[in-house]
C-alpha cells in the first residue's frame, strides 16, 4: 500500500510542477522551446507514473496482469475501478506520450498544449481520486 501512496504523491508532485510552468497561452508555449520541452517531459513523466500506478493497483487487487501497458486501464475499467470514458482518455494520453517520447513523426504542439492545459490534469486527478477510493 505504501508503494501506491508514494506513486500517488509522485504524480501529484508532477502535476503541480507542470501546472507551475505551463504558459498562459499557446503563442507563448509555441514560441518557447524550453517551456515546450519541459511541458512535454512532464507529460511523459505523469503518464509513465499513471501506468505504474495502474500496475500497482492491479497487483494490489490480485487482478490479471496485463501484457501491454494500455491493457492496464482496460482491466481497471472492467473491474469498475475507473470509468470506461476515463479508460479511453488515459489510453489516448498514453498514445500521445509514446508519440512525444519516441518522436513518431512531428509532435503537434497545439494538441499537446491543449492536452496539458485541459484534459491531462483533469483526467489524472480524477484517476487519482478513483484509485484512492478503491484502496
Amino acid at each position: 500500500m505504501s508503494k501506491i501512496n508514494d506513486k500517488i504523491l509522485e504524480i501529484e508532485k508532477y502535476l503541480d510542477e507542470l501546472d507551475s510552468i505551463i504558459p498562459d497561452n499557446f503563442e507563448t508555449y509555441s514560441a518557447n522551446f524550453e517551456k515546450r520541452a519541459a511541458c512535454e517531459r512532464y507529460f511523459e513523466k505523469i503518464i509513465e507514473a499513471v501506468v505504474d500506478l495502474a500496475y500497482l493497483m492491479i497487483k494490489n487487487k490480485n487482478l490479471k496482469i496485463p501484457e501491454q501497458d494500455k491493457e492496464t486501464f482496460e482491466i481497471l475499467a472492467n473491474e469498475g475501478i475507473i470509468t470506461k470514458e476515463l479508460e479511453t482518455r488515459l489510453k489516448e494520453a498514453k498514445g500521445m506520450r509514446n508519440i512525444i517520447a519516441h518522436q513518431y513523426g512531428d509532435v503537434d504542439d497545439e494538441i499537446v498544449f491543449e492536452s496539458i492545459t485541459t484534459q491531462l490534469q483533469e483526467d489524472v486527478r480524477f484517476f487519482l481520486r478513483l484509485v484512492k477510493k478503491n484502496l
